[in-house]
């Protein structure tokens, strides 16, 4: 029984482990341009196709450029401020406005970074 137990702990710990979020340090890793591919409400759901790029630059602004799904533009860029604090992005909401959200990073591997911000996943790209 008490080895049943120790197994089980020991698939949990590292079940844990491989979902760990990416902590960052500051935003030497982020700076830079990366496609938003698609979107998802979680890892494992089905993706939505989106083109925007998101600039994270050094000066702590994020510049946004959107295609326009509704076709009134053609683009809609803007920008947004970001900072890393405790190992997050932390984000503008909405442009204009000091509320701020968290995005995590759940995976960076070379080119490709997932973000899991309030209750979406973004698939990026780096251009």
């Amino acid at each position: 029984m008490k080895i049943i137990i120790t197994l089980s702990l020991l698939a949990a710990l590292f079940a844990g482990a491989a979902q760990a979020d990416v902590k960052l340090e500051d935003n030497s890793k982020l700076l830079g341009k990366w496609r938003v591919n698609s979107e998802s409400l979680g890892l494992d759901k089905e993706r939505k196709k989106i083109n925007v790029t998101w600039n994270f630059q050094n000066n702590g602004q994020i510049a946004t450029i959107s295609e326009d799904s509704l076709g009134r533009t053609s683009e809609m860029d803007i920008s947004i401020k970001y900072s890393v604090e405790n190992g997050v992005i932390k984000k503008q909401s909405v442009p204009g406005r000091e509320k701020y959200e968290e995005c995590s990073v759940v995976e960076l591997q070379g080119n490709e970074m997932i973000l899991k911000c309030k209750g979406i996943y973004l698939f990026m790209t780096r251009q």
